[in-house]
């Protein structure tokens, strides 16, 4: 039952992932956290395991996006170019951050920040018609905030560098397929990060690599890979209006759902 819990839940996050421009860890990290419960995993280590394990099935995971949004032409390759050295920077900072926030402030911070990107995705982005991207310096600012707070929380960044670009008038779904390519750095340095800050810890479930569980690993991105490019050519056929609500309602359901189980 695990591990068909994980299977389905790395075909849903594949799904979301091609969708969305997002790298589903806002769907894995809850599912880990309950599969490793379970299992009766030390909570010292639940909440940094599941994030941890999430973010390594996000490596895959954005790949098969990439794949699939590339055939469409739709990443924005020099916003990827500009962004991603903040975004290693500050993915290897927040898996150092993650270390010290105990898992139930984790989860409050998550569940409402959830809810904030959600309302603000629904209601419009008030997105001036001249508003640009920022220049090199405010990309690298940027990059590094996403970055480090995609890290602590366990996801690709979508939630956010979705949301940031279509405020800077990128269109939905290029701000998707681009945002898919941004969660590779993202899930590469935060999950380095969780690695060598999980190294020789205690208590962590068996077959784990610091802070990446690989049997779980294994089991999410087996269906993941599978279904990521299903998402990403639904995102190129409906409108983008309904993109953005789709969008929207999701990370509403997901931060109601943090916030009060």
């Amino acid at each position: 039952m695990e591990v068909l819990t994980l299977f389905l839940s790395g075909a849903v996050a594949g799904t979301l992932a091609g969708l969305l421009g997002i790298g589903g860890g806002i769907i894995i990290v809850p599912v880990l956290a309950m599969v490793f419960h379970a299992q009766g995993t030390s909570i010292d280590v639940l909440m940094h395991v599941s994030i941890g394990t999430s973010l390594a099935t996000i490596v895959i995971t954005s790949i098969s996006s990439i794949r699939a949004h590339q055939k469409h032409q739709a990443i924005n390759w020099q916003v990827f170019r500009t962004i991603t050295p903040g975004i290693i920077v500050g993915g290897f900072l927040g898996a150092a951050i993650a270390k010290l926030i105990p898992g139930e402030q984790l989860r409050f911070i998550f569940s409402v920040f959830m809810l904030l990107i959600a309302a603000q995705m629904y209601f419009g982005n008030a997105s001036k018609p001249h508003r640009k991207l920022p220049a090199t310096l405010g990309m690298l600012v940027v990059g590094s905030v996403i970055g480090a707070i995609a890290s602590i929380m366990g996801v690709g960044g979508g939630s956010m560098s979705v949301p940031f670009l279509t405020w800077c008038n990128v269109a939905i779904r290029n701000a998707v397929a681009t945002s898919a390519a941004i969660g590779l750095p993202i899930a590469i340095a935060g999950t380095s990060g969780f690695i060598i800050s999980g190294w020789g810890v205690e208590a962590r479930p068996v077959w784990s690599l610091g802070y990446v569980n690989l049997p779980a690993f294994l089991s999410i991105v087996a269906a993941s890979t599978l279904f990521a490019p299903v998402g990403a050519r639904v995102a190129h056929r409906i409108s983008p209006v309904i993109l953005k609500r789709i969008f929207a309602f999701f990370l509403l359901i997901l931060g109601l759902r943090m916030l009060f189980t």
